[in-house]
């Protein structure tokens, strides 16, 4: 099969995106691959994850088109229209490190029916993320 050359990348808001980057380089492994802020309002940040991953986010507060679609997971009662799914290469070493950080474990670790170990977690503002090692790209 010929791939066409392209990328998804979650976006995420954040009322307090200086702290949830830190949060996320500390707890989930995340860097900063850049970061573009005034004072507290980050205007557009990208965090890389291992080889190829990528998430973007922003501040609440920076406003915009984009920004004025889209609902914080506390003002729709914890719910959520979409994830992020992260392949890891150690499910329980991830667990330890994220859960040392305070996530709160929504799905316990565990081995799955399709293959690998996961869980779900929430981060500080409660957006909804899955960490597994089952790579749908070998693994299927």
């Amino acid at each position: 099969m010929n791939r066409t050359a392209s990328t998804v990348i979650p976006c995420l808001r954040y009322r307090d995106a200086l702290a949830a980057i830190e949060w996320l380089c500390t707890a989930f492994g995340f860097e900063r691959h850049a970061v573009y802020a005034d004072g507290n309002t980050v205007h557009h940040a990208q965090l890389t994850f291992g080889e190829g991953g990528m998430i973007m986010l922003g501040s609440v507060d920076a406003g915009g088109e984009w920004g004025e679609r889209m609902a914080q997971p506390d003002e729709i009662g914890g719910r959520q229209t979409q994830s992020c799914c992260v392949i890891v290469a150690d499910a329980d070493a991830h667990f330890a490190r994220a859960t040392a950080a305070g996530a709160v474990v929504e799905i316990a670790l565990a081995d799955q029916d399709y293959g690998g170990r996961g869980y779900a977690c929430r981060d500080p503002e409660g957006h909804l993320w899955w960490f597994g090692s089952y790579n749908p790209w070998t693994d299927a």
